[in-house]
């Protein structure tokens, strides 16, 4: 047995090259367990053994359709790597720009929600404080406000409301009713009325001929109804002590009803989301200390700086609508109220000021006006004559003088008259219409805005002069007139 395989062996080492070198031998039990050694040898002239027919053609057709579906993927991403590089680009400068828009919104809200807290503490330390004052005067405690009194020591009863103690005020003193001024409202931040003066306004350089300016006074003499010809100098009369006065309207009653009389002064500050309040002085002197005589709560809230005073009432636009009021002083009661036909409301037509300006109420020597626009104007100024005791209109004008392209108007002898700039300390009165001939004119009478924010200006036929509040200021002009050489 071993002499075989000795001689197989023997055959295997004598073998040269190649197949002594790389043949193998292997010995291993069979299935009957019998020993059985078994050799390789390669083979020098065939690199492969054949395989059985088909299965060679079958393999190499998988092997080569898995090797094209490969390919294929690889082109196609590498097509898309090339083709969308910049568009990929493209999309990641969008995300940083859009990542970066909102840090930027995520910061602004940061400092909004601040100024909400910061008014939030404002608004509850105001509140403790006049919590704590109301507490006082409830209780009678006085004695620090009449010790700020400048020219009275009078302090109101004890238990004594102060609205009480100023309505309770005879009309005829000339003490102030408890040394308290006006109630300041104290907003840090408030409601601003939404603005639209998105028209530029025109220079008044352009329209003011050289050398031209307020100049001297004129002469005396002149009586009478005739054309606005000079507006004199600004004078001031009172400076509002809080936000609420940034826009407001003071006035006299032209024509005053008992108990007032000619010289009592009317205020509203128009700053607000409710604007009610009406504070009464006795006259100019009264106003310029601060010290009102009577406080009346409007029963409607008042929409902007177009109230008016006529005959003993006070006439003007309820917020947020096309309704006109008529507010009887003496009764302190709504005596007629009226829409207004057609007219643009709450931000639709206002002076290039915007501050919902839409209808503005003035009085003149010949009756009671609104001077407003609709959508058939198409923004032009119209105006009616209103009956003062119904509201109900009387007659209208559709003027040719677009009402967003100016700043103010007012109405004097039955003539409009409208301001260029609301902001140039030196405008002019640049526009007239008639009512009685229809005309209207180009005009150039120089206007000063000193404290350049004019947002009202009303006639009163009675003291011949112009009011005004410009930028917290309450203030009047001189005017003169003459006779008209037609129109």
């Amino acid at each position: 047995m071993w002499l075989p395989a000795a001689v197989c062996l023997s055959c295997l080492l004598w073998g040269g090259g190649l197949a002594q070198s790389s043949a193998t031998l292997r010995r291993g039990n069979d299935q009957n367990g019998r020993c059985h050694y078994t050799f390789t040898v390669p083979s020098p002239e065939e690199g492969t053994c054949p395989s059985p027919p088909g299965q060679e053609g079958a393999l190499q057709r998988q092997e080569l359709d898995g090797l094209k579906t490969r390919m294929a993927l690889l082109e196609a991403l590498a097509s898309r790597w090339a083709g969308g590089s910049e568009e990929g680009a493209r999309g990641q400068r969008g995300l940083q720009a859009a990542y970066s828009q909102a840090l930027q919104e995520k910061r602004e809200l940061q400092r909004a929600r601040d100024g909400l807290d910061r008014q939030v503490q404002e608004l509850q330390r105001a509140l403790d404080a006049l919590r704590r004052e109301n507490e006082k005067l409830q209780a009678g405690e006085c004695a620090p406000q009449a010790a700020t009194l400048q020219d009275s020591g009078q302090r109101p009863p004890s238990g004594s409301n102060l609205l009480s103690s100023l309505v309770a005020q005879p009309r005829g003193s000339s003490e102030s009713p408890s040394g308290v001024r006006d109630p300041a409202w104290h907003f840090s931040v408030p409601r601003y009325q939404e603005f639209k003066a998105e028209v530029t306004e025109v220079p008044a350089s352009r329209l003011l001929p050289a050398g031209s300016g307020p100049g001297p006074a004129p002469a005396e003499g002149d009586t009478g109804c005739g054309e606005l010809v000079w507006v004199g100098e600004p004078k001031t009369h009172r400076k509002a002590d809080s936000i609420a006065g940034k826009y407001g309207v003071w006035m006299k009653d032209p024509f005053p009803v008992a108990p007032y009389g000619p010289e009592t002064v009317w205020r509203v500050d128009t700053v607000g989301s409710e604007v009610r309040q009406l504070f009464g002085y006795e006259d100019e002197e009264q106003l310029a200390r601060g010290f009102p005589t009577k406080v009346l709560l409007l029963p409607e809230p008042v929409e902007s700086t177009g109230a008016a005073l006529y005959r003993g009432s006070l006439y003007y636009q309820r917020r947020r609508s096309r309704t006109l009021l008529r507010y009887d002083l003496a009764t302190e009661s709504v005596a007629a109220r009226r829409e207004l036909p057609h007219a643009g409301f709450h931000g639709q037509y206002p002076y290039s000021w915007g501050g919902y300006t839409d209808i503005d109420l003035a009085a003149d020597e010949k009756g009671l006006w609104a001077i407003y626009s609709t959508s058939k104007a198409r923004g032009a100024i119209v105006i009616s004559r209103l009956d003062p005791n119904t509201l109900e209109v009387q007659r209208s004008w559709e003027t040719n003088i677009h009402k967003q392209s100016v700043a103010n108007a007012f109405m004097i002898c039955g003539t409009l008259y409208t301001i260029n700039s609301y902001t140039s300390p030196d405008t002019t009165v640049n526009y007239s219409f008639n009512t009685e001939s229809g005309l209207s004119k180009p005009v150039a009478v120089p206007f000063r805005n000193r404290y350049r924010y004019n947002s009202m200006v009303d006639y009163n036929p009675t003291s011949r002069k112009l009011y005004a509040w410009d930028n917290f200021h309450m203030v009047s002009y001189e005017v003169r007139l003459e006779s008209r050489q037609g129109h």
